[in-house]
């Protein structure tokens, strides 16, 4: 089982990963576009928990991920109040600091959306 977190912008995605007997380590980043995040979705496995936290193109971009990871959380991000008061602040903690969230319940897992958003032009094709 991996734990994938990333941290979302506008232009891409910072990810990392934690894998069992294995520190945190960074996988670089993503192209936030449908088909360079499709890509990315489609190397996940059925047992990966990925967390990512409530932003812009959250659901479409959950919604992606949960047709090929096991699990996918959303976090709260006033629960996750760690990021923001990091003496240490960039993209790579905060994608860290996800995978902390996927496995302490400070989110909430998203295998289901509403049907409204599920439906429209926002999800990724």
């Amino acid at each position: 089982m991996r734990y994938i977190g990333l941290d979302i912008h506008r232009d891409f995605a910072e990810v990392a990963v934690l894998e069992p007997g294995h520190p945190v380590r960074s996988w670089g980043r993503v192209v936030a576009r449908p088909a360079e995040l499709r890509a990315f979705a489609e190397t996940l496995r059925p047992d990966d928990v990925v967390a990512l936290e409530v932003t812009i193109n959250t659901w479409a971009i959950a919604h992606l991920l949960a047709q090929h990871a096991g699990r996918v959380v959303v976090s709260n991000p006033y629960r996750t109040r760690a990021i923001a008061e990091a003496r240490i602040k960039t993209d790579k903690v905060d994608a860290a600091v996800g995978l902390a969230s996927s496995n302490s319940g400070l989110g909430c897992a998203t295998r289901s959306m509403p049907s409204s958003i599920a439906t429209s032009s926002a999800a990724p094709r």
